[in-house]
């Protein structure tokens, strides 16, 4: 029963099975007042303080329940809104006031209490969304994320002011998804909401948790998915936080080498202690049950993974076999995948994991020795783009491998290619401030960023603010520079990121067979002298699309193709259309497939064209790709990670 500890459930949240811990722990208000409970197994006392009491710390005592480690008292009277906190006497007899971890509502800033919510309640109007998406497969579908920081999307908007403004925008756009950065409640504006003090409230900047709610049914309805940035790496040191709880290290490891990132200065969860699993299983669930979401984006999941990540040596534990992989963290992430798979199956949710190294079959099931994920963000292939990008043009002939390099390990996980909040701020220079040459040097480089990013292999997103040409970097205590769109080089801009995101959705060669090398085929690989790259992405039914770019200012009239079938190109879209604010010059006629074809390549510009099969081709084709997913079927073993990390 939510609400209420029972036998069962304090059972399976003390042996780190349950996923549903936030119904009976926190604060529950029911008609007559609230019930009280808090995990707390070194203390030697528990009182509850609030306004009721006037913050007496020893006026409202709780009582243990029985060995559980589980704190609790029923107060008469208390209605939603009320706040509080727990003094905790620790086994030493100091006296720490705290917040509830399991707290769904928070005080509003400077305050630092917790407020009694309970579970937030919504009438959904989204059953025909979720209808859709489950008869998808999201491996096959579209998927270009617009990554939001909602304080500084459009100054002082609420949570529901944002669910028109900021998701009509968005499905105008043309995007198929949402990524918000932490909503869960921080005390400090500047960590932009990855340094949680409460891992179940929704933090009250924006409104209300039901006003969240509001926010995603919306979305949902404007057939865009939502995913939550969630951050179960590390918390911070605030007194009123989750830091030394009861007196003792109990989120975060005992031993300063497993419990802190001193790179961060902030404390790292205990994935060894089972409580913690149930803490952040649980956490994980309420976000995408209660709430709706359509995933979480896991942060720092390398940080979470290796026991020496940011540290030096002596900073660091090994585990038990002399390894640095963190072994029960691990075990975790392939708990929660399966939980998350069980729940809800056919991707009904998904995981994505933000992880910068080659740890192993990340994107692989659990079942089959991987972690579970749905998806990685390839960071090395948004690392190497962008350094390349950013060289003056004349000298990306001697780094040509930097953009070919990714098809090395492009299908080796299931990947997004990221361009996210972290690559436009501090010094990093905005995109389109990165991009080397004068004003129409600058967006044009953007466009044939952005076009590369869609025609490589992997799903796509992008921060908020690039869509346009945003010009500084990234400020989260100020609005976007909108007034931009007065200027025409923005607003082309604009109508140019609009127009790919529809034709990325048209097109199925762009997005049906990113895990495999059956969907993508190299036509240029390796002219760095002219730093030109060009390769055909097929989808299911045979159908290619080639994808040409060139990265130099000089234009080419008649470049040389070798493709290997025949028929006919028709250009079928450009980054350098003048109404996008390129020069419109250099636009294609169809093209009949010789032996030897040319086709004109803009400056700076990417060119898309459909391919159109000889009927010959066609019919041979389908005999392929009939082949190849009769092929896809023979699944082998794989390797566990377990192992690995073992013998690492």
């Amino acid at each position: 029963m939510r609400g209420k500890p029972d036998p069962t459930s304090l059972y399976y949240f003390n042996i780190g099975e349950s996923d549903s811990a936030y119904e009976i722990l926190g604060a529950h208000p029911d008609r007559l007042g609230c019930n009280f409970t808090v995990w707390a197994p070194s203390a030697q006392a528990v009182h509850l303080a609030g306004g009721f009491n006037e913050f007496n710390p020893t006026h409202t005592a709780m009582q243990p329940i029985g060995e559980t480690g589980v704190w609790e008292v029923y107060v008469p009277g208390i209605k939603r809104g009320e706040i509080y906190k727990y003094v905790i006497t620790g086994p030493d007899g100091a006296v720490h006031w705290r917040t509830d971890p399991y707290a769904m509502c928070a005080e509003p800033r400077p305050g630092t209490a917790s407020m009694v919510w309970g579970i937030p309640k919504h009438k959904w109007e989204d059953a025909e969304y979720f209808k859709l998406k489950k008869a998808q497969n999201v491996n096959k579908e579209p998927m270009s994320v617009y990554e939001v920081h909602l304080g500084s999307f459009s100054d002082g908007l609420s949570y529901r002011e944002l669910a028109h403004q900021l998701v009509d925008y968005v499905a105008d756009m043309g995007y198929t998804h949402i990524e918000l950065m932490p909503l869960c409640e921080y005390p400090l504006d500047m960590s932009w909401g990855y340094q949680i003090t409460s891992y179940f409230a929704v933090t009250s900047r924006y409104g209300t948790p039901e006003d969240l709610m509001y926010f995603v049914d919306c979305a949902h309805q404007k057939g865009l998915g939502v995913l939550l940035d969630w951050v179960p790496a590390h918390f911070p040191r605030d007194e009123h936080g989750l830091r030394l709880y009861d007196g003792t290290a109990l989120y975060e490891h005992p031993d300063p080498r497993r419990g802190e990132q001193t790179q961060w200065g902030t404390m790292l969860f205990d994935y060894g202690r089972t409580q913690v699993h149930s803490f952040l299983l649980s956490n994980a669930f309420f976000w995408l049950k209660e709430f709706h979401f359509d995933g979480l984006r896991v942060d720092a999941v390398s940080c979470i993974l290796y026991l020496d990540y940011g540290k030096q040596d002596g900073q660091w534990l090994p585990n038990e076999f002399g390894g640095r992989e963190n072994l029960n963290a691990i075990e975790f992430f392939r708990k929660l995948s399966k939980r998350v798979v069980k729940k809800w199956p056919n991707m009904g949710r998904i995981l994505v994991a933000e992880e910068s190294t080659a740890f192993p079959y990340v994107t692989a099931p659990a079942d089959e020795g991987g972690l579970g994920f749905n998806y990685k963000w390839n960071m090395g292939w948004m690392n190497d783009t962008l350094n390349y990008m950013q060289k003056n043009p004349v000298h990306r002939k001697w780094h040509h491998s930097e953009m070919t390099f990714s098809l090395c390990y492009a299908f080796s996980e299931n990947y997004v290619l990221p361009f996210s909040h972290d690559e436009v701020v501090h010094g990093k220079h905005s995109m389109l401030d990165k991009m080397p040459g004068d004003y129409w040097d600058k967006f044009a480089q953007l466009r044939l960023t952005l076009s590369y990013q869609f025609a490589h292999p992997g799903k796509k997103l992008n921060f908020m603010g690039t869509e346009f040409g945003q010009f500084i970097e990234w400020r989260y205590d100020e609005g976007l520079d909108w007034l931009l769109l007065d200027y025409p080089m923005h607003k082309s801009m604009q109508e140019f990121m609009r127009a790919l995101n529809e034709f990325y959705k048209s097109q199925t060669p762009l997005y049906q067979r990113d895990g495999d090398w059956g969907g993508f085929s190299w036509v240029s690989v390796d002219d760095s002298i002219n730093s030109v790259l060009a390769f055909l992405r097929w989808d299911d039914g045979g159908n290619g699309l080639l994808c040409a770019f060139n990265f130099t200012p000089n234009p080419w009239e008649e470049y040389a193709l070798s493709l290997p079938v025949k028929g006919t190109l028709t250009e079928v879209f450009s980054s350098d259309m003048k109404k996008y604010g390129g020069t419109g010059d250099w636009h294609n006629n169809k093209t009949k497939l010789s032996e030897r074809p040319t086709v004109k390549l803009p400056p700076l510009g990417a060119v898309f064209f459909k391919l159109d099969r000889s009927k010959k081709e066609s019919v041979a084709a389908k005999k392929d790709n009939d082949s190849s997913k009769a092929e896809a079927k023979k699944t082998t073993k794989k390797k566990p990670a377990q192992m690995v990390a073992k013998e690492g």
